[in-house]
């Protein structure tokens, strides 16, 4: 009786199983397409030449995803030629050593092992008893833990793979070579958008571009691919958890030449990659996504208070306030005006020597055309402010007023100017106010405070809320 190592077991998996089955790899693909979704899902569509016999066929569909969801797949002929499903089964239960063994529970291996003093080998039988947290191993006259040598099995368990294969039980009704597609739903693909901002030295205007990160946990690469993304929430049914495996490999830039075209899919948004590229398992890529030069933009120094203190006696409402710095900027006109993937803006700017520094990042919800985004990019250094309550009256069970104070200081050498947010609770109204305010909503009341340089300007205003 022969023994094989277990250096050798891949080689085997393969043939063990593929005799009397027709066997197609990724060397039969005649082209790949990949759509991702937000959200952990992809499309995937392998077409491959593949022959078969007529009548009933068994194939074995290898090198698919490791986390296909079998309940998706549909094969089909894109000759037009007749093809009955009949069975198909998802093998992704992996070779390796440690399911090896556990499969291997009550079999019979050989244990070699290697004399230290004359580097001769030894071979002796033992029945694998468990292998769980360990190996527990029988000999004719003892039990052993652990691995004392190698462990030489005479065969592969039935069902364990050296790759995820698709197993399908058809019927054709010609025979012969045809193009086959399948299509497959899975996790393991994902996308999101990055996008990079330099600002001008006035800060009026900056320069935007767009990369889409392409992550491929899938357990299988797809070379050369025509590459599309779906930008929205798609409604799924919840799948079951399954564990994701570890990325290692690292990121890789791809050339960021070509741009990707958007168009409407249904109440969705499709971008196409205009050339091919290769997503290799367990890698991480950037593509270009979008360009623009020149997208005016403003900054504002942003105060914004909360609607609790309307509603009690406060008195002092915080010290060394630090106004948010925004940046926003519409999405129309010229290189913009395309909807804008949800994603990461990280904004730069540089500094007298002429090096990009970074000076903040936000986060974009997916962006119609037409709409304005702000981004929070931290908290002014040179601007703050001390805010205090300073009166609180009852006037009926149901109506309070309340008076407030803020003094804004500016240290930088120009003059600034702070919009001060309110979130007015109930039915409010401004008795009396320093600087004329704003109705922004229902519930939300704005001043826009101009502080001169190296000074400061004071805020006040009384509001009466009735519940």
């Amino acid at each position: 009786m022969r023994y094989l190592a277990i250096a050798m077991l891949s080689l085997l998996a393969v043939t063990a199983w593929a005799s009397g089955t027709h066997t197609s790899t990724a060397e039969n693909q005649t082209g790949v397409a990949v759509t991702i979704y937000n959200g952990d899902l992809a499309l995937v569509k392998d077409a491959r030449r593949v022959r078969l016999d007529a009548g009933e066929n068994r194939l074995a569909w290898r090198d698919v995803s490791a986390r296909m969801q079998p309940e998706t797949a549909l094969l089909r002929s894109l000759d037009g030629k007749p093809l009955t499903l009949l069975e198909q089964n998802f093998d992704f239960d992996l070779l390796t050593p440690q399911t090896l063994l556990k499969k291997s529970v009550g079999e019979k291996v050989r244990v070699i092992r290697t004399l230290p003093d004359t580097g001769a080998e030894t071979s002796e039988e033992a029945t694998i008893l468990a292998a769980n947290n360990g190996v527990v191993l029988k000999f004719k006259d003892h039990i052993e833990t652990g691995i004392p040598g190698r462990l030489a099995f005479e065969r592969v368990p039935a069902g364990l793979r050296d790759k995820p294969t698709l197993s399908m039980l058809l019927r054709d009704g010609e025979g012969g070579e045809q193009n086959l597609e399948l299509s497959y739903l899975t996790g393991g693909l994902s996308w999101k958008a990055d996008y990079v901002a330099e600002l001008n030295g006035k800060e009026d205007a900056m320069d935007l571009n767009g990369l889409v990160t392409l992550t491929n946990t899938s357990g299988t690469a797809y070379r050369d691919a025509h590459l599309q993304l779906v930008a929205g929430e798609v409604n799924r049914a919840q799948p079951e958890a399954v564990p994701r495996p570890v990325m290692r490999d690292a990121m890789v830039m791809a050339a960021a030449k070509p741009k990707m075209q958007e168009e409407g899919l249904l109440d969705y948004h499709l971008y196409t990659l205009g050339r091919t590229t290769t997503l290799l398992d367990n890698q991480t890529k950037q593509v270009a996504l979008m360009s623009a030069q020149q997208v005016p933009v403003h900054k504002e120094y942003v105060l914004q208070g909360q609607s609790y203190y309307y509603q009690g006696q406060y008195g002092d409402l915080g010290q060394k306030l630090k106004p948010a710095v925004i940046l926003k900027f519409v999405n129309k006109g010229g290189q913009l005006g395309v909807p804008l993937p949800k994603g990461i803006v990280r904004v730069y700017k540089k500094d007298s020597a002429g090096n990009a520094q970074f000076v903040g990042e936000d986060r974009i919800d997916h962006t119609a055309k037409n709409e304005t985004v702000r981004l929070k990019l931290g908290e002014a250094f040179d601007i703050s402010a001390d805010k205090k309550q300073t009166d609180y009256e009852k006037i009926s069970n149901r109506v309070f007023e309340t008076a407030y104070r803020i003094e804004i200081r500016n240290a930088k050498r120009e003059p600034v100017q702070v919009e001060v947010i309110e979130p007015m609770p109930g039915d409010w109204e401004i008795v009396s106010e320093s600087v004329p305010h704003a109705k922004a909503a229902a519930h939300k009341a704005v001043w826009h405070v101009s502080v001169p340089a190296d000074g400061k300007t004071t805020l006040t205003w009384r509001t009466r809320v009735r519940y």
